[in-house]
Formats: structure tokens, C-alpha cells, sequence
């Protein structure tokens, strides 16, 4: 059964997120040739970036006991931190943008089917 979300327009049989911080995702594709070995890819790449994130969370938590402790150290310290920080971002935006073109594939891959179908 497909129940529309109307806050936010998505199929719940296509997408399901939680609001729990850890931001579980599941997805649940039409039997379509390529769509479970997709949907296993998404699944895996979100688990990435949760994981990057959650790094992320406590990597600037540190960042701020270290700016509130005023201690040369640990602003020395600082420096490493928000630097892996920024390696991080970009491994976000590296994921995303390979979920973008992975689902850009697979959706003009299934389109061009469809099309040959008819």
C-alpha cells in the first residue's frame, strides 16, 4: 500500500526517514532491473554519510570544549579538528554527488526501458 506524505509529497512505499537524530533510511524500489542493486548503493552511501556526520557532531563538540577551556593546547588542537572537519564536509558532498549521478543513471536507465517497451 503507497500512503502519500503530505508535508513533505513523497510516496511512503518510495522513501521512509525517521526524525531520529541518527536519520535511519530506508528505500524500497518498484522490481525494476537495477533498482535493488540501487537501492542496496543509496542505502550504503547514507549509512556513509550518517557515519561522516555523527563524526562530524563529535569532532565540533570537541571543538567547543576546547574553545571554552581557553587553554593555548587545546586551541593549538582546534586547528586538526576543524581541518577534519573540512575533509569531512567535502566526503559529504563527495557521497551525495555520486548518489546524484547513480540515481541519474538508474532513472534515465529504467526511462529509456520503458520507452523501448512501447
Amino acid at each position: 500500500m503507497t500512503t502519500r506524505d503530505s508535508s513533505s509529497g513523497l510516496d511512503s512505499s518510495s522513501i521512509s526517514m525517521d526524525d531520529q537524530p541518527s536519520l535511519k533510511r530506508t528505500v524500497s524500489l518498484d522490481p525494476q532491473p537495477g533498482g535493488e542493486l540501487w537501492a542496496d548503493n543509496f542505502n550504503r552511501s547514507f549509512r556513509q554519510v550518517q557515519a561522516v556526520l555523527d563524526r562530524n557532531r563529535a569532532l565540533i563538540q570537541q571543538v567547543n570544549d576546547n574553545h571554552q577551556s581557553r587553554l593555548p593546547a587545546n586551541m593549538v588542537k582546534n586547528v586538526a579538528l576543524i581541518q577534519e572537519i573540512n575533509g569531512n564536509i567535502s566526503k559529504v558532498v563527495s557521497l551525495y554527488s555520486d548518489l546524484s549521478s547513480d540515481f541519474s543513471t538508474v532513472f534515465h536507465s529504467n526511462k529509456d526501458d520503458d520507452k523501448s517497451r512501447q
